[in-house]
């Protein structure tokens, strides 16, 4: 049944060749390991069975045991060579593979059938959380039919209104992902209303600000413009007719919103109507945090475990660079 499970998850993800290709590109690598928190439903355990089986994850599965069991009988899953820690509820569940995480034993982590809240709030605890100097950013991955090449959004499921230091680390956040998918210089967009400088408009003032720091080296290893309008942000046509001359305004590889509201729009507009298919991970963390709806099905489930994935092995790639260097 797993092999089910894998063959029409990617039966259905290749609605959205870029995002399947994304799938492609990450079984190429080893399984990382991951912490199932809380999959006592259908769809996340089903989802992650199917990554399994497509060669992409270790799961390790949190949760109630019982209900863990039930899950996986009413998808026809084998639990069979599956490690499950056991965790009487959600909230213990979510603690335990925030332990696992500090442990080292996962390399990433999975929402399963739990809310977000549950989450982030024992990945934010200020003792025996995973934070780190960075703040921690959620980023969709999105694969729009009219659009060249993947967008990946930010931030449209975590910070409500942040600041001009949280964008700093959300623009931070975003070209590191996407460097991560292969985008060697990602073109940052900083999304406003308009495309000028406008103090009565502060998401202008603050796209300035962060432009200026790209400039100054506190935004690293990506092209930033910005406040560009949206159309100007995705269409070359729109840039030239406003006479903006810029590398990224109508070839954006990120889009940085200026709230969570806007962002949340944006992508289920993108989704709901434009008939894009969508992915997302959430970075800042000392692991990659795979956010996915407890509605999401087994494609989105699927690429989000080949953004976590990607990250992973590009992030140690990275390291280990580093270290070499010193």
């Amino acid at each position: 049944m797993d092999a089910v499970l894998a063959r029409k998850g990617m039966q259905d993800l290749l609605k959205f060749p870029r995002l399947a290709a994304l799938v492609e590109q990450a079984r190429r690598l080893p399984p990382i390991c991951v912490a199932i928190v809380h999959p006592c439903d259908g769809n996340s355990i089903g989802g992650a069975f199917a990554a399994r089986e497509l060669g992409m994850i270790d799961p390790v599965l949190v949760g109630p045991r019982r209900k863990i069991e039930a899950a996986a009988a009413r998808v026809g899953a084998s639990l069979e060579g599956v490690a499950i820690e056991d965790a009487p509820h959600s909230h213990a569940a979510a603690a335990r593979a925030v332990e696992l995480a500090r442990a080292g034993r996962v390399q990433a982590i999975m929402k399963g059938a739990l809310h977000t809240d549950e989450v982030m709030e024992a990945v934010v605890r200020a003792e025996g959380g995973l934070r780190t100097e960075r703040r921690i950013s959620h980023i969709f991955v999105i694969d729009a039919p009219l659009y060249p090449k993947l967008i990946v959004i930010s931030d449209a499921a975590i910070n409500i209104a942040p600041c001009l230091a949280d964008k700093r680390d959300i623009v931070q956040n975003a070209i590191d992902l996407s460097r991560a998918l292969g985008v060697e210089r990602p073109k940052v967009a900083i999304l406003s209303a308009v495309e000028t400088v406008t103090p009565k408009i502060p998401s202008t003032v603050e796209a300035a600000a962060l432009c200026k720091m790209a400039d100054r080296g506190q935004i690293t290893d990506g092209v930033l413009d910005g406040p560009l309008a949206f159309d100007n942000a995705i269409s070359k046509q729109a840039a030239a007719d406003k006479g903006i001359v810029s590398d990224v305004a109508g070839d954006a590889d990120v889009l940085i919103v200026p709230d969570l509201e806007a962002g949340n729009m944006l992508v289920k507009q993108l989704v709901f109507l434009a008939g894009a298919g969508d992915s997302g991970l959430a970075l800042g963390a000392r692991c990659p945090i795979m956010l996915t709806s407890r509605a999401d099905t087994a494609p989105a489930r699927i690429a989000s475990a080949a953004l976590a994935q990607l990250y992973v092995h590009w992030a140690q790639a990275r390291a280990a660079a580093k270290a070499a260097g010193e």
